[in-house]
């Protein structure tokens, strides 16, 4: 038993009704449960019940025993002046605040027992999430319509994080874009270095050498801290040189190069071949941000991603060391994770930015075009028996099971819910 499951059986009326009285036996009417609060103060605010013969409107506050409301110390806290309802488990303790009776009522013999065993059985669920053997009873209309939320929340939340960083750019929109695409290009082990090593770097200063892919690689590399050493190979020791001219010219201090890992990643994902991706990408494109919002579909996306190396990594993944010739271009999976977490949340960005709501549409849009994302998580939900039909299905099971199954937050689930609703 939770404080949580409590603040569902009020919240959906999951009990019965037509019994709750307070202590005193007064009969209460539920006019209206209130509004859920998940922050600080009472857990319902603007609550309106018929208590006896005289209707309240206030807020309401739960607890699993009535004796709770001291150790929460809210017998003299003034968020709680406005308090018609104290809603508890089990009473096992005369309640009062400012020196008066607070209005109290049990639910213990009111819940549904069977509900209960339903909650407890999804809270004790040993399996990869609490309802994977229940997933395939759920109906086609529920799934449907929390994969819209999930998806939206999702968009959200990343959308938040891009936001903070535009704020932090002073609302230069392609700065921001730029650093979020290296970022992207790091993949989730490289991330972090990536990003740094794009604020350690403006997007004007690569905009001044953006036309000689040799000079943007000295920028990119001598910036990430990879060419603090000596080298054999020609190429590596002219990047160096080249990069010793523009570091002095733009006062650049280069990244720690133990930032960046290599372990246990297949060479093709190696940061210095995604480096040399990340400038050939820069030196290739003339207006790339633009070009990518006013993109109309995935296969423009894809054509203004795709990007190569220069020669020398043809035969290299990192400096000095030659490897069988294989050209480096970056694969059609990388280019479908930028757009799927740099250029769609951008979209959500960009559209509350302009005032265009029609590119959260376009946004959503273009994961309905991509085909769903093959990994740990969207293959376990396939496995339970749920069937994918896009990019947008698996973000929405990626966030429900980063969000809500791993954290078994199954009351503010909607497949939870009506799992507990049959």
């Amino acid at each position: 038993m939770t404080e949580d499951f409590l603040h569902y059986v009020w919240k959906y009326k999951a009990f019965n009704l037509s019994d709750l009285k307070t202590l005193d036996g007064e009969p209460i009417q539920v006019i209206k449960t209130g509004e859920h609060n998940q922050d600080a103060g009472p857990d319902f605010f603007n609550a309106r019940l018929k208590i006896g013969t005289t209707t309240w409107a206030g807020n309401i506050e739960l607890h699993l025993r009535s004796s709770d409301w001291k150790k929460h110390q809210h017998n003299n806290n003034g968020n709680y002046d406005n308090l018609i309802l104290h809603l508890v488990y089990e009473n096992d303790e005369a309640v009062s605040h400012t020196g008066k009776p607070v209005a109290t009522a049990e639910l213990k013999n009111l819940v549904d027992k069977d509900l209960l065993n339903k909650y407890n059985q999804l809270l004790n669920a040993k399996q990869w999430i609490p309802c994977a053997n229940q997933l395939n009873t759920v109906s086609s209309f529920t799934l449907n319509n929390w994969s819209e939320r999930l998806l939206i929340e999702r968009l959200e939340r990343k959308a938040k994080v891009i936001s903070a960083l535009l704020e932090l750019n002073k609302n230069n929109l392609e700065e921001t874009f730029y650093i979020q695409l290296a970022r992207n290009f790091g993949m989730n082990v490289n991330a972090l270095p990536f990003e740094l090593l794009a604020k350690s770097l403006p997007n004007s200063f690569l905009g001044k050498h953006k036309s000689s892919l040799f000079q943007v690689e000295a920028l990119l590399f001598g910036q990430s801290g990879l060419l603090e050493k000596q080298f054999k190979d020609d190429y590596p020791n002219q990047l160096k040189k080249e990069y010793e001219f523009l570091q002095k010219k733009f006062s650049l201090q280069p990244l720690e190069a133990h930032l960046w890992k290599f372990l246990r990643l297949r060479p093709v994902n190696f940061p210095t071949v995604r480096i040399a991706q990340l400038a050939s990408l820069i030196h290739n494109s003339s207006g790339l941000f633009s070009k990518i919002m006013e993109a109309q579909n995935v296969d423009e996306l894809q054509k203004l991603l795709s990007t190569g190396t220069s020669v020398y990594w043809n035969t290299h993944y990192v400096f000095d060391k030659e490897s069988p010739a294989r050209l480096k271009n970056i694969g059609d999976a990388a280019i479908d994770n930028i757009i799927i977490n740099s250029v769609v949340p951008f979209m959500f960005v960009y559209a509350g930015y302009k005032g265009l709501e029609e590119y959260k549409d376009k946004a959503v849009a273009l994961l309905e075009q991509m085909n769903y994302e093959k990994n740990n998580i969207t293959l376990k939900f396939i496995e339970s028996g749920l069937k994918l039909k896009n990019a947008a299905t698996s973000q929405s099971l990626i966030e429900l099971k980063n969000e809500y199954c791993s954290f078994k937050k199954c009351l503010n689930c909607g497949i939870g819910i009506s799992l507990l609703k049959k």
